[in-house]
């Protein structure tokens, strides 16, 4: 994966946590993409992000939209999924993790109701819950 993404030799190296099956089947819709999440370790120059620095990987995005291993895609990028996950597995707990895409960083498309996308993930995240 780090050869695939571009990664510079002194970054750290990726690894993989999986969220907990069974959970994950329980929000299984067609409301629902399911993807995997790509967690790196900052919000600005970690995600590729530009304020008076440049960051290191300045092509982090175009290498995750390429990217693909045995027909799998990367589809989000954040900064919380692998450490939940990880703590997870550690203390023997299960995990699953929901996301309310605001911004699609490959389009440069941004949601213009947010409040509402996250209200619905909400809403939808806890009737599943109820229902299974």
């Amino acid at each position: 994966m780090a050869e695939q993404l571009h990664l510079s030799e002194l970054a750290a190296r990726p690894y993989t946590v999986n969220c907990d099956l069974q959970l994950a089947e329980i929000f299984k819709s067609d409301e629902v993409l399911i993807g995997n999440t790509i967690t790196n370790v900052g919000f600005y120059g970690p995600q590729s992000r530009q304020l008076r620095l440049k960051p290191a990987h300045l092509h982090l995005n175009s290498s995750i939209e390429s990217f693909n291993y045995d027909e799998e895609k990367l589809t989000n990028l954040e900064m919380e999924t692998a450490g939940i996950y990880a703590m997870s597995s550690l203390l023997g707990h299960r995990a699953v993790s929901l996301n309310a895409i605001l911004a699609n960083r490959a389009t440069g498309e941004f949601s213009k109701n947010p409040k509402s996308i996250v209200e619905k993930l909400i809403t939808f995240t806890l009737q599943q819950i109820v229902d299974n």
